[in-house]
């Protein structure tokens, strides 16, 4: 039971209003409404293991914490980044201690994905046999970070971030606790929502901050922005927003859509990513996706980076804003990506095959006996510059591993693949 001094000590409003009921919770109607996952088992009063998904503040712990209440369940709260082994038994031995009389434990994890792969195996055989209903919190992606064997005994649930609604009823129920407004007027009130960014507590947050403010003079976007903190963007360069954000650079950029791709590049950016890589990424996507349905990618991202090299942040992201440019608006082919997969395909199947003798060189007398370089014709001193000549192995048919596309300059490289094609087949070559 609390103290009275714990009851009387002041508490944080983001704390003071924490949902009392799940119909309270904002935000996340898909999983807690009548037709969702969390709805239908609060309804037939029977929970089973799940992995909570979402981003800071969108109400991981609430609905846990209510969802043992629902239910009749004993909450036994742990956090992956203070507990170890030790305390894990603990609440195991405590959990079965309470069904051995009648009772239930809702066992909640936050930060779950922080566990090592042996301690996750650990709630294994709890949870298999209903010692606890495990509730995971985590902000990164499950199937990354949890063992397959506790996600197969676990559904996984996905919370959205806040949008602009949920939000603005967290500002009004602030305001509702203080019994005024906040002062600000309605351009700054949406900014203190899009400085949250989707967190229901980092915005009672910062309407605590303005409601201590010693002044209620009525603030604009510009003096709200001086007089609180904005929230960093949430970008994690070695998990998973690291690999949303470069999937969605590039995949934008192969979308042709350079303004996407800049609103993509500049995320990664603001987020603190490493633009050598960006550098690398944008050189890969010049090879890939372009080609030489337009020749000059490759030069352009390679001379961004090189720029980047040269003269750093901020003058040098500049330049990869301009190579994002190039390579969006760029025809597109993966003529170039496909042939080489292709062949290299054919060079796994097919072995130690020899060249076939006549472009081989000689160097030695045996060699020349051997027939190494006989019938080699030098295609510069042929008509129209083309022998026509094999260059496969003798063992295998020939393969047509690159098919140029209709894109930028590969319009010209097929009628000039399409003219040897005949040409060779006059001079009766494969």
């Amino acid at each position: 039971m609390d103290s009275l001094f714990a009851r009387t000590a002041p508490r944080p409003l983001a704390d003071r209003l924490r949902p009392r009921s799940l119909a309270e919770v904002v935000g996340q109607d898909h999983l807690l409404g009548p037709e969702g996952p969390i709805g239908r088992m609060v309804a037939a009063r029977h929970l089973s293991s799940m992995v909570l998904w979402g981003p800071p503040g969108c109400g991981k712990t609430t609905i846990a914490r209510l969802l043992a209440e629902v239910t009749d369940l004993e909450f036994a709260p742990l956090s992956a980044v203070f507990s170890g082994v030790a305390d894990l038994r603990k609440v195991f031995d405590e959990a079965r201690a309470r069904r051995d009389s009648g009772g239930g434990t809702l066992l909640f994890v936050d930060e779950i994905h922080r566990f090592n792969r042996a301690q996750q195996d650990a709630f294994l055989p709890v949870v298999e046999d209903g010692t606890v209903t495990l509730v995971g919190a985590t902000t990164e992606n499950p199937s990354f970070e949890l063992n397959g064997a506790l996600l197969s005994r676990c559904q996984v649930l996905v919370l959205h971030r806040l949008d602009d609604a949920a939000l603005e009823t967290l500002v009004a129920r602030a305001e509702a606790a203080e019994g005024r407004a906040l002062p600000l007027d309605g351009d700054a009130r949406a900014a203190l929502r899009a400085m949250a960014d989707g967190d229901g507590r980092f915005v009672l947050n910062l309407a605590e901050e303005l409601f201590a403010r010693p002044t209620e003079d009525l603030l604009d976007t510009a003096g709200l922005t001086a007089a609180v903190q904005r929230r960093a963007p949430l970008y994690d360069k070695s998990q998973d927003g690291h690999y949303n954000l470069i999937s969605a650079l590039h995949k934008s950029v192969r979308g042709s859509d350079p303004d996407a791709a800049l609103y993509w590049l500049a995320r990664m950016l603001v987020g603190g990513e490493d633009p050598r890589y960006i550098a690398r990424r944008l050189t890969r996507m010049a090879v890939e996706d372009i080609g030489l349905a337009d020749p000059q990618a490759l030069p352009q991202a390679v001379a961004a980076w090189e720029a980047y090299e040269r003269i750093g942040s901020p003058e040098g992201e500049l330049a990869l804003a301009q190579c994002v440019i190039y390579l969006a608006t760029a025809p597109k082919s993966v003529s170039g990506y496909r042939a080489f997969g292709a062949a290299h395909r054919a060079a796994r199947d097919t072995g130690s095959l020899m060249p076939p003798k006549h472009i081989l060189n000689a160097p030695t007398r045996l060699m020349a006996e051997q027939g190494y370089g006989k019938g080699y014709l030098y295609d510069p001193d042929t008509e129209a510059g083309f022998s026509g000549q094999n260059y496969f192995p003798d063992e295998i048919a020939r393969s047509d591993f690159y098919a140029p596309g209709d894109q930028g300059y590969e319009r010209e490289i097929a009628k000039r693949l399409a003219a040897w094609r005949r040409a060779r087949a006059q001079k009766g070559g494969r």
